[in-house]
């Protein structure tokens, strides 16, 4: 979708919820608290949503949705999430749950469900058991073949809206020995079995999301046709693990937006409160923890910005794109989440305040992001499955490879660049050691290296200092290679489950995240809008992922902190989304009095 199109979407999202701090808006803090603190399921915000049209943004545009590029549902996702995580989350679903039908099902199976999708269909995704959690492979679900169909027997839990739903995609065991080959999917229509076949489970009390619904459901010997099951017998595992990696790459939206609004909070806070005659904004050491927050959100932004649009650019690399996403964004931003709220100080701390109550449910939402479709574990050990070939490709890809690497990454990382059509059906589960962020990372810091010879004298040494330390920890990967090659030598087949390999993962994320920055920043350049692309907050980016190999060295003095402020401040005071998107975000009616107390 063309950027100005994008925009005008979100700002006319935007429009129609309102002003979430003013109690007449569409979806307020107040009413949203109130559904929270009752753990009541949001159902007037999801209907409102699902009349504007916001699910049809993720169904195919063939069978009558209006999906054309996959970042624009992940931002509309956002703007809903940044008021409510659990709204945002109970809408997704049924288009998450959807997405083993667009990669395995045939067009007639994608066609009917998506028509009745359109009619108010809700769907859920039955893939963990209580028994197993993440490991698939051994999940307990049966499907025995009979005449004409199966018979399914087992139970599946902690499945968001397990219990609301009218069907469920249900990832069930057809091999008796199981195994990659061993089990398939099938659409389990819940409204059209008999009474009382399919149980529904309590509905689980949360921690964070809690008006959400998640639970389950138990079934013995119910029948569902031929025509249910979702590409062939056995191919089960395929499918579900390519529809977990869209997950896995949309699921930071709600990262992302709980920081938004927290950070906003925060200057909502900083702003106008007086300490020792200064603004708290104005205090070094706050202005500090607020621009290093900032440059948090920024990197988080960048790096799932590139994993979206892999999405359609590189499908057959996804599998590491969304890993390093699912492991990254929503660790760094819990984080980050805990430093921003030291800032606020008591006012994070108190559930009814009239302003900022809603900081702790923030707080508590953003969590879900760590566990969701696959937890911090799940990815690490996905990664460290394809670390080798990675770093391999990292050091030794040639010329085609890396040529081919640059001219994705324009695309990739470019907001105004075209993209070709959603295949889903067309990701891989390994990306065969390619990562195109880092093999077009040096080309990228070379771009930075030549923008910063146009420029004027301090943006000028910015640019340069970000581009000596985009190229250290891109050195990075030459050491984390050639530790990973001593692990493997000294642990043999204790290697793969190792605590030292996924701390070397971590590190290779590290790696990606700052090819990510770089990458947006030279292919976005001539597309963001004032004050970005911004040359002190691409150094304050870089020096955040640096600290976490060196974390009492900076790079960056106090007169970059003023810099990264004074862009900080404006898209405050602008009211626009902290992303390298900046949509504008709805008018401010609410009275903001609460505010100064």
């Amino acid at each position: 979708m063309p950027k100005a199109d994008l925009t005008a979407l979100a700002a006319r999202l935007e429009a129609h919820l309102g002003d979430p701090h003013d109690p007449a808006a569409r979806m307020p803090f107040t009413r949203i608290m109130e559904l929270d603190e009752r753990e009541e399921y949001p159902h007037e915000f999801v209907n409102d949503l699902r009349g504007w049209g916001v699910p049809e943004y993720a169904l195919p545009g063939e069978q009558g949705g209006r999906a054309g590029d996959v970042e624009a549902e992940f931002n509309l996702v956002r703007l809903i999430a940044r008021r409510d995580p659990t709204t945002a989350t109970a809408l997704i679903i049924t288009n998450l749950s959807f997405m083993p039908v667009w990669i395995g099902g045939s067009e007639q199976q994608k066609q009917r469900i998506v028509d009745d999708v359109k009619r108010g269909l809700r769907l859920s995704w039955g893939l963990s058991e209580r028994a197993h959690g993440s490991d698939l492979l051994a999940n307990g679900m049966t499907a025995e073949k009979v005449e004409g169909g199966y018979l399914l027997t087992g139970g599946k839990w902690l499945i968001g809206n397990a219990t609301r739903s009218d069907g469920m995609c249900v990832f069930a065991r057809t091999g008796e020995r199981g195994g990659p080959g061993g089990f398939s999917i099938f659409v389990l229509e819940k409204r059209r079995t008999p009474v009382g076949s399919v149980v529904e489970l309590p509905r689980e009390r949360l921690h964070g999301l809690r008006a959400m619904d998640i639970s389950g459901i138990e079934v013995d010997r119910v029948f569902v046709p031929d025509s249910a099951r979702l590409g062939a017998e056995g191919q089960g595992l395929e499918i579900a693990i390519k529809a977990t990696q869209t997950a896995r790459a949309q699921i930071s939206s709600i990262a992302l937006s709980a920081v938004d609004t927290g950070l906003r909070l925060t200057l909502d806070f900083t702003e106008w409160r007086v300490i020792l005659g200064k603004a708290v904004s104005d205090i070094p050491y706050s202005r500090r923890q607020l621009t290093e927050v900032f440059a948090d959100l920024m990197v988080c932004d960048a790096v799932s910005l590139g994993a979206v649009r892999a999405l359609q650019v590189a499908p057959q690399q996804v599998s590491v794109w969304s890993s390093v996403t699912k492991y990254f964004v929503p660790t760094v931003l819990e984080q980050t989440m805990s430093q921003l709220s030291v800032v606020l100080g008591a006012r994070f701390f108190l559930r009814g305040h009239p302003h900022y109550g809603v900081y702790q449910k923030m707080l508590r939402d953003l969590l879900v992001a760590n566990f969701a479709d696959g937890n911090t574990v799940v990815n690490l050990r996905n990664l460290g499955s394809q670390l080798e070939p990675l770093l391999a490709s990292a050091a030794g890809a040639g010329e085609e490879a890396r040529a081919a690497a640059v001219e994705r990454a324009a695309v990739l990382y470019g907001i105004d660049r075209g993209m070709p059509p959603y295949r889903p059906w067309e990701q891989e589960l390994h990306a065969r050691g390619m990562d195109d962020a880092v093999l077009a990372a040096p080309d990228g810091v070379e771009r930075l290296r030549a923008l910063a010879e146009q420029a004027k004298e301090d943006e000028r040494d910015r640019l340069l200092r970000a581009a000596d330390v985009a190229g250290e920890l891109l050195g990075h990967a030459a050491s984390i290679a050639e530790r990973t090659a001593a692990l493997r030598a000294a642990l043999g087949r204790e290697y793969a489950q190792s605590a030292e390999l996924f701390d070397l993962v971590k590190e290779y994320c590290l790696v990606h995240a700052a090819a990510a920055c770089v990458l947006t920043f030279v292919h976005s350049h001539g597309a963001l809008d004032d004050p970005l692309p911004n040359a002190a907050l691409l150094l304050l980016q870089l020096e955040r992922l640096r600290r976490q190999l060196r974390p009492h060295e900076a790079v960056t003095t106090a007169a970059d902190i003023d810099e990264v402020m004074r862009v900080l401040r404006l898209m405050y005071r602008e009211n626009r989304l902290f992303s390298h998107w900046q949509f504008p975000l709805a008018e401010r009616t609410a009275d903001l009095s609460a505010a100064r107390t």
